[in-house]
């Protein structure tokens, strides 16, 4: 019936957003589990599983500290972001999720690796980041903007040739938001 159509559409839905947001493949069943575990997934319709399926595999990368954003899991996902924040705050309140904020370190990984940086430069962005934490500059700003100002911040101090519009696109933010940040850490550095 319905729940069986529920089922199977939602696990294939899962392990299709894991495949496409490059996630560990061992994630799918941390993301399945998830979806399976929130009684509110299983009273729903088809045609809401799939903002669950989105949430559950956001949920399953964050707790393995290779997060994605909502915008990046709903790009490949068929849920809209309204529907997995939907989702998302239903399973969070039904599983009491043990997740917090997203660091800006989180991010470097995936945008160092996506922008070709040496491992030298990830660990200056590291650092940077640790300090934009650490001194209030990432309070209140998006952690994946935070962490592509800190990559590109890195990439100039190293000598890199990395754009800010380059890391922007990598980190799916306007290079306005890279600029902002780069600013705020470059304070007091000199020219």
């Amino acid at each position: 019936g319905k729940r069986g159509a529920w089922t199977a559409a939602g696990e294939c839905e899962v392990g299709l957003i894991v495949g496409r947001v490059r996630l560990p493949q061992g994630r799918r069943g941390t993301a399945w589990w998830l979806v399976e575990s929130a009684p509110a997934a299983r009273l729903l319709r088809v045609r809401c599983s799939e903002g669950f399926a989105a949430a559950g595999v956001y949920v399953a990368g964050r707790t393995v500290d290779v997060p994605r954003t909502v915008t990046e899991v709903c790009a490949v996902a068929k849920a809209t972001e309204a529907e997995h924040r939907a989702a998302f705050d239903a399973m969070n309140r039904e599983l009491g999720l043990p997740i917090g904020p997203t660091a800006p370190a989180e991010y470097l990984p995936r945008l160092a690796s996506d922008l070709g940086c040496s491992a030298e430069t990830e660990a200056r962005a590291r650092d940077l980041a640790d300090r934009a934490v650490s001194e209030g500059i990432a309070n209140g700003r998006n952690p994946v903007g935070v962490a592509a100002a800190c990559v590109y911040t890195a990439a100039r101090q190293r000598g890199d040739d990395c754009t800010q519009a380059a890391v922007a696109a990598a980190a799916d933010v306007t290079p306005v938001t890279v600029r902002r940040t780069y600013l705020d850490l470059t304070r007091g550095d000199g020219p």
